[in-house]
């Protein structure tokens, strides 16, 4: 038994090899556009997504029973392991080249390309802490300061609030501050992006609010025309949405507080179904965000505010932030924009957080390997809402492997330690979630009152979890991300 196991088990394992290779091949044009510092990380991806489109989880167990790497954990050198367990197998196996992405070079290319993103720091075993800023931290230096001694080594300056003498002043104390204590800190300074939010233009519009309950029917629409005064009327703000709206459409309002169904086709009037309204105070109140998972979107992701901005942010940021990033093309507009400039470009950050973006991952990071370094943020916010709170932890777990196999730098964001920064005390799911996050390179904190409790919170948890940040042994079932590029021969 054990010797047609480990036959069977070489098999497959060939199998695999000349699949990879034979993927490699079809798509060496898109290696071949890209800077030699990139393409051995791109060979692993292709490889990756090549062993994710399909269904290892047989071998993974046989491989387990006779005591061998299962593939879990190998994302940054996946050929290299597979090369190294048929050597262990000793089935006449002779590598007619190895692979020259093995453990040691990946770990290197994900540190480097770190390292160059974010800057140096003193604990290289534990991931970089992001801080975002606001105009409250203008008079403040002590705090800054503060932030800085107890472990921050990126701060983020969110281009959506205030303006550009707020964020001068805000990177000319950081400057300050950095000098003093002889830290280093990047600057990352996030566009605004599309702003899809509630304007209600009927019933409620004096008050900025109007009371709903479920069951209730609510109109998005352009204009108030042909409706009663009783009709609760909502604009999303950016022409063209409404459009793109299709019966049974999900929509989802003040970060999936409210659910809604689009049961209503009235050539250019919505009729929204309430769904579920998850709050005490049943209301819609303007200036909230709008997400729909289900519409294909026609979006700019860059707007006239974010390209007068540009030339700011070239001139005194690190990193650029880039919102609702969709497909490649979103990524080619961006740096034709900043070459017009003329100014310096920052290292990018493509955030995650449409399903158009977790579908097109792979071509997103295949655009951005153009770049000697890039990074990408899981911007588990919006991303939650779009695909589904209980699919986020899935998702997160993907998009870890996925760029953790094309050695690119992952910034895990939005509501890390959340209730102990606003109340002073930490939930017990919210430490859980922390210790998860460390296996980013980069963690994201926001702004409260209790911000420097966060910081030593979370370089404890981080200190812990890098003494066995590795403790799991993942099974393959094939990832939809991995299937669609696979299947996409472009």
């Amino acid at each position: 038994m054990p010797n047609e196991l480990l036959n069977n088990i070489d098999l497959d394992l060939a199998s695999l090899e000349m699949t990879m290779k034979e993927e490699v091949s079809q798509r060496k044009e898109t290696v071949l556009l890209l800077p030699e510092s990139q393409k051995l990380s791109a060979i692993n991806l292709i490889k990756y997504l090549t062993l994710r489109s399909v269904d290892i989880r047989v071998l993974q167990n046989n491989l387990h029973v006779m005591g061998l790497s299962s593939l879990a954990s190998s994302e940054g050198h996946i050929h290299r392991q597979i090369q190294a367990i048929r050597e262990r197998l000793g089935k006449n196996f002779k590598a007619k080249e190895f692979d020259p992405c093995d453990i040691k070079w990946s770990n290197s290319a994900v540190k480097n390309k770190t390292r160059l993103l974010f800057g140096q720091k003193e604990t290289e075993d534990q991931p970089y802490i992001m801080v975002t800023f606001d105009s409250s931290f203008v008079n403040d230096y002590t705090f800054i300061k503060n932030l800085l001694l107890n472990g921050m080594n990126v701060a983020r300056i969110n281009c959506a609030h205030d303006d550009e003498s707020v964020w001068e002043n805000l990177i000319l104390l950081i400057k300050k501050a950095c000098t003093k204590t002889s830290k280093q800190c990047k600057i990352y300074m996030d566009l605004a992006g599309p702003k899809i939010r509630t304007d209600i233009i009927n019933k409620g519009r004096k008050e900025g609010r109007v009371k709903v309950k479920e069951g209730d029917i609510i109109w998005l629409s352009e204009s108030n025309e042909g409706f009663a005064k009783k009709d609760i009327v909502i604009s999303p703000n950016e022409s063209g949405i409404i459009s793109k709206i299709k019966k049974g459409d999900r929509i989802f309002i003040d970060d999936g507080v409210i659910k809604g169904i689009a049961e209503f086709i009235k050539g250019d009037k919505v009729g929204i179904r309430l769904m579920r309204i998850s709050s005490e105070k049943k209301q819609i109140k303007a200036e909230k965000g709008i997400n729909f998972p289900d519409t294909e979107l026609d979006v700019a992701p860059l707007t006239d505010f974010d390209k007068a901005c540009l030339p700011f942010i070239c001139e005194n940021a690190d990193i650029v932030g880039y919102s609702f990033v969709r497909n490649p093309s979103d990524i080619v507009l961006l740096d034709s924009i900043i070459k017009q400039t003329g100014k310096n470009k920052p290292y990018y950050v493509f955030k995650i957080e449409t399903p158009q973006a977790v579908k097109n991952l792979p071509d997103i990071l295949f655009e951005g390997m153009k770049h000697e370094v890039f990074g990408i943020m899981i911007a588990r916010g919006d991303l939650a809402v779009e695909i589904g709170f209980e699919r986020m932890g899935e998702i997160q777990e993907e998009i870890l492997w996925i760029c953790e196999a094309a050695h690119v730098p992952v910034i895990w964001a939005t509501q890390v330690l959340e209730n102990l920064n606003k109340s002073g005390l930490a939930t017990r799911s919210e430490i859980t979630d922390a210790g998860h996050a460390a296996q980013a390179e980069c963690i994201m904190i926001n702004k409260g009152p209790h911000t420097i409790k966060v910081l030593t919170t979370l370089k404890n948890i981080l200190k812990r979890a890098a003494e066995h940040k590795v403790k799991k042994r993942f099974t393959f079932r094939p990832l939809n991300i991995a299937r669609n590029f696979i299947q996409n021969k472009g």
